[in-house]
C-alpha cells in the first residue's frame, strides 16, 4: 500500500520518462514517430509476400494469423529484454537522487505498451481489410487481455531488472531465452497444431500461451476467448507481478552501491 502511494506521488516522473522514451526511439530520423506505424506495416507486407508466394501456408490468411500474435509478442519480448536493462541504463539517475526504483521498469514497460497500442491501429485496419471483421463482444475482451499481458511483462521486468544489476550476464542470457521462448509459444503456429492433449497442456504452462491464444481468438477468429484462457492469463500475470516486486524490493536497497 505504501509503495502504491509513493508511485502515485511520483506519477509525473513516470509520465515524463515514458514521453522521453517514446520521443527518443526515433530521435533524429526524418519520419520520426511515423516509424511506429511504418515498421509493423512493412513487417506485414514482408510476411504476406513470404507466406503467400514463397512459403505458402495451409492456414487461411496466415499473414493475419501471424501478425495478430507477433505484435503482442514483440511488446512482451521488448519489455523483458529492455526492462531487464532499465536500471543499468538509468544508473546515473539511480545513484544521484531518491525516488521509488520501481519507476524505472514501470516507465519502460509502459512506453513499450503505448507503442503496442499505437501499432494496434494498423492491426485493426488489416483485420477489417482482410474480411475477417471485428466482433464487438470479442473486442470488449481486448483490454482485459492487454492488461494481463502488461501485468505479466511488468512483473518479469521488475524481476530481471533487479537481478541484472548484480548479475550482468542476465541481459545476454535473456536474449537467448526469448529467442527460444517464441518457438515454445503459439506465435508462428496455432495451438491446435499440437494434437497430443498432454503436450498441449504442458504448453499452457508457458504464461504467454494463454495471452497469445486470447489475442488470436479475438482478432483472427473474431470470437470471445474462453473464460479459462483469460483467467489463466491473469493468474500468470498477477503471479509474475508478485514475484517480481518481491525480488525487486529485496534487492533495490543495494542498487546505488553496486552501480
Amino acid at each position: 500500500m505504501k509503495l502504491c502511494k509513493e508511485l502515485y506521488a511520483y506519477r509525473e516522473m513516470i509520465f515524463s520518462l515514458v514521453r522521453k522514451d517514446l520521443r527518443g526511439r526515433y530521435k533524429g530520423s526524418v519520419l520520426g514517430f511515423l516509424w511506429t506505424f511504418i515498421n509493423p506495416l512493412f513487417q506485414l507486407i514482408i510476411y504476406t509476400i513470404a507466406f503467400s508466394f514463397i512459403l505458402p501456408s495451409p492456414i487461411e490468411k496466415y499473414y493475419l494469423h501471424l501478425f495478430v500474435a507477433l505484435i503482442p509478442w514483440i511488446f512482451f519480448s521488448s519489455s523483458l529484454q529492455g526492462g531487464a536493462n532499465s536500471i543499468m541504463a538509468a544508473k546515473n539517475l539511480v545513484s544521484k537522487i531518491y525516488f521509488p526504483r520501481e519507476v524505472i521498469p514501470i516507465s519502460y514497460v509502459t512506453s513499450c505498451f503505448v507503442n503496442m497500442l499505437l501499432t494496434f491501429i494498423i492491426i485493426f485496419f488489416v483485420v477489417i481489410f482482410s474480411g475477417v471483421g471485428l466482433n464487438p463482444l470479442a473486442i470488449a475482451c481486448l483490454p482485459v487481455i492487454m492488461l494481463a499481458e502488461y501485468i505479466m511483462s511488468l512483473g518479469l521486468a521488475l524481476l530481471f531488472s533487479a537481478v541484472t544489476v548484480f548479475f550482468r550476464d542476465m541481459e545476454h542470457i535473456l536474449s537467448i531465452i526469448t529467442m527460444a521462448w517464441i518457438y515454445l509459444t503459439p506465435v508462428l503456429y496455432p495451438i491446435d497444431m499440437i494434437s497430443d492433449q498432454r503436450i498441449q497442456k504442458l504448453f499452457y504452462l508457458n504464461p504467454m500461451t494463454s495471452v497469445i491464444v486470447a489475442y488470436r481468438d479475438v482478432l483472427y477468429y473474431a470470437k470471445v476467448p474462453d473464460l479459462s484462457t483469460l483467467v489463466m492469463a491473469f493468474l500468470f500475470g498477477i503471479a509474475s507481478l508478485i514475484l517480481g516486486e518481491f525480488v525487486f524490493s529485496k534487492l533495490k536497497t543495494r542498487f546505488a552501491e553496486v552501480l
